[in-house]
């Protein structure tokens, strides 16, 4: 099936085929059109997704995109209906998904009317605060993560402003579970931790539907992302446990396509929750054998009848990222290795095994015949020594550049790919340097 028509498609009908042929196909569109999934229930499919309840107070929106993508989001909406936004319910204080609410509230001056109620769980507000106070690292870890793109595409903020100044805080606040009716529309919230620890999912009792923020992502979970704070593969997979207890018939996720039919959730949410399920018990079961997280990492590996799944591709985050954050939420930061306990400058280390080489030149040499043999991870140690101990060194930069640039072909997922992306750069800006030095 070509791009240009699965993106023309309604987005129920592309999950469908997806899930009853097992077919991988690009779930994620950004097209920011709105779709009418059911009677007063539509999708506009963005960065991350709007879901957009009608009630007869006015719309209820699950989310509101980006700041690059809500004016967007709601000149779709506008195109559907000119009811008031009546309550934006935010599943967690991620930027894509709280980000385009300065939209929502411009349209509510424009037309003279009150802002809509913001409704999210208390630990919303804390997250926002956190970001204000690290936006320089926020802005440059995901400027590492998305490969060196720069600012203001959309992805990672722009200029010193991390979260938007119009984001628009919570009214109310809530602590486990939560009720908000609004124009005969009854929704329960829910939440849990998983990707973060102020995520929500909501429930509709009367449509048997689950608004799933970022538990359902279509890729694999985002349960371990190397640069940022502490996810929560355990708890992700009992919250896909209970939306499957709770009887849901529908799954409305805010990346991917809507989940439609009770087969197809239990399918779905079943397999996300088993492959965490199982790296989070294969992982403290190692751990409570004494093992290391060298060792653990190198062994425990997503079930096999799980791997080719199409929500479970690893595209984004991966299987062994996650183990690391299992690993770091039940058993700390140290690795078990003594020597990192109360490390030497990384670079004290790599000018000694430089000198017990006998050259920079001979430590590069060497990685670059490793990566030619395919054993690019420890290439990757090697030509980090080289450039550690002599960061002038034009062969082991350029040598460093070239490693990374071949394990990122490598790669999947787009963490790994933003990383090593970086790296490469980063050395080929140091060749430019120097050159222009000289």
């Amino acid at each position: 099936m070509n791009g240009a028509l699965s993106k023309s498609m309604h987005p129920v009908d592309v999950a469908n085929r997806i899930i009853d042929s097992g077919a991988s196909e690009q779930p994620n569109r950004l097209t920011n059109e709105l779709s009418v999934v059911v009677d007063d229930v539509a999708v506009v499919e963005s960065f991350s997704h709007c879901w957009a309840l009608r009630t007869e107070e006015g719309l209820v929106c699950v989310d509101t995109s980006n700041a690059h993508t809500g004016t967007a989001v709601v000149e779709a909406l506008r195109g559907w209906t000119d009811e008031p936004f009546h309550t934006l319910i935010y599943t967690h204080g991620h930027l894509d998904h709280v980000g385009g609410s300065g939209a929502f509230a411009a349209d509510a001056n424009r037309n003279g009317i009150s802002r809509p109620r913001v409704v999210a769980h208390k630990a919303l507000p804390v997250r926002l605060e956190r970001y204000r106070a690290t936006a320089g690292w926020n802005l440059a870890i995901n400027r590492r993560q998305f490969g060196g793109v720069k600012a203001g595409v959309g992805l990672i903020g722009a200029g010193e402003n991390f979260v938007p100044r119009d984001v628009v805080e919570p009214d109310t606040t809530y602590d486990e579970i939560a009720h908000v009716s609004v124009g005969g529309r009854d929704l329960e919230l829910h939440h849990a931790r998983g990707e973060t620890d102020d995520h929500t999912w909501v429930w509709d009792p009367r449509d048997r539907s689950v608004y799933s923020g970022d538990f359902v992502l279509w890729v694999f979970p985002n349960a371990g992302n190397p640069q940022k704070v502490q996810r929560y593969p355990v708890e992700w997979a009992a919250a896909l446990r209970k939306m499957i207890a709770i009887g849901a018939e529908q799954v409305y996720p805010a990346h991917g396509l809507p989940i439609v039919g009770r087969q197809r959730v239990e399918l779905v949410l079943g397999d996300i929750a088993e492959a965490l399920e199982f790296l989070a018990d294969s992982t403290l079961a190692l751990m409570n054998e004494g093992a290391t997280i060298d060792d653990i990492i190198h062994s425990v590996r997503v079930p096999e009848h799980l791997r080719d799944q199409p929500w479970l591709v690893p595209q984004y985050d991966e299987p062994e990222f996650v183990v690391r954050n299992i690993y770091r939420q039940f058993g700390g930061w140290w690795d078990g290795n003594p020597a990192n306990l109360k490390p030497a400058p990384e670079a004290a280390v790599a000018a000694e095994v430089v000198a017990l080489v006998g050259s920079v030149d001979l430590l590069v040499n060497r990685a670059l015949a490793l990566a030619d043999e395919d054993d690019v991870r420890l290439a990757c140690h090697l030509i980090e020594m080289a450039v550690t101990a002599e960061p002038e060194s034009e062969s082991a930069q350029k040598a460093r550049a070239d490693i990374y640039w071949l394990r990122r072909a490598a790669e999947r997922s787009l963490m790994s790919k933003g990383i090593y992306t970086a790296a490469a750069r980063e050395s080929e800006a140091a060749l430019l340097e120097n050159r222009v030095v000289e």
